[in-house]
Order: C-alpha cells, then structure tokens, then sequence
C-alpha cells in the first residue's frame, strides 16, 4: 500500500502505485526497516526489457533479478535466480520481460533454495559468503530485506516474509 516500514540510502524514486512498488528509473536502493534471521521470502517483481534488479537477503546475499532473455549474456553465476557471483541455477526459468515472475526463497543460516516461478533452481546450497553490494560483512546477524533499485526500471508486488522454522 505504501513504502512504511522501508528507507532508502539515497533520493527516494520509489513509489506506489495500485499496490505495485514501482521504480521506474535507476536510483536508491530499498531497504527494510526490520531484520531478519531465518526466514521464507514470497516476492513477485515485473522487469522491462534489458532491465536489472536483486533481493538482498539479510543485505548481504543478492538474488539476482535481470533479463536474462535479451540482455548481455552474464556468466551462469550472474543470471536469474542465482545467487550473484555464487550460486548458479539448475535450470533457467525466467520468463519474457514484462512478465509477472516470482521467487520463493528459504534462508536458513547460509543455506538457501530458491523457487523460480514455480521451480526450485537452488536446492539447500551453502552461500559460501557475501556478494557484492552488501550492506556489511556480519554474516550471523539479523539484516534487511533490500532491493536494488540502481539498475534500472523495476516492478515488485506481493512481498511476503515470515520466519523459517
């Protein structure tokens, strides 16, 4: 409904609208207010043509959301639903741009699966440390939910987080 409970680190560009939280151009990065431990995040984000995002578990752990399809080609580690730099998907599942996709996303520790749109391309890895644009290095503390917002434009809608057990 609104950014209540999210801050920026930089001049705000988010915004929403018809409840989609919108960046419609490059700009600041958008953070929780509350941390997180072990959690499983639901999320749904919509991206346009060449355009590039991620979801940053606990800050430090990018998922990474780019147009896989008709972008540059990026190393396996790079692409949709990896975790950037780290882990690559078992199989690609990203749809066209300007699609609605999703994420399902299970961080327990440094071990994470991920669902992309409805398939799980990460089963139970091992993050085997930060990724780059973390907001710190303190692996074993709580962190934010933070979103990218510095790649260009980005739609997200239907953010649910709620604890691991």
């Amino acid at each position: 409904k609104d950014t209540k409970g999210w801050h920026t680190d930089g001049t705000n560009q988010w915004v929403v609208e018809n409840g989609i939280l919108r960046s419609k151009h490059s700009g600041a990065n958008l953070i929780s207010d509350k941390t997180f431990t072990d959690f499983k995040l639901h999320i749904e984000f919509r991206y346009q043509q060449g355009s590039n995002s991620g979801v940053y578990l606990r800050g430090r752990y990018e998922t990474q959301i780019i147009d896989t399809k008709s972008g540059e080609p990026e190393p396996l580690a790079n692409q949709f639903s990896a975790i950037y730099g780290f882990l690559q998907p078992n199989k690609m599942m990203a749809k066209d741009p300007g699609q609605w996709q999703s994420y399902d996303i299970t961080l327990v520790g440094r071990t994470v699966t991920v669902v992309a749109n409805g398939r799980k391309v990460i089963c139970d890895a091992i993050i085997p440390g930060i990724t780059g644009g973390a907001i710190n290095s303190k692996e074993g503390e709580p962190g934010p939910v933070f979103i990218q917002g510095d790649h260009g434009p980005i739609d997200y809608r239907n953010i649910v987080i709620t604890p691991a057990k």
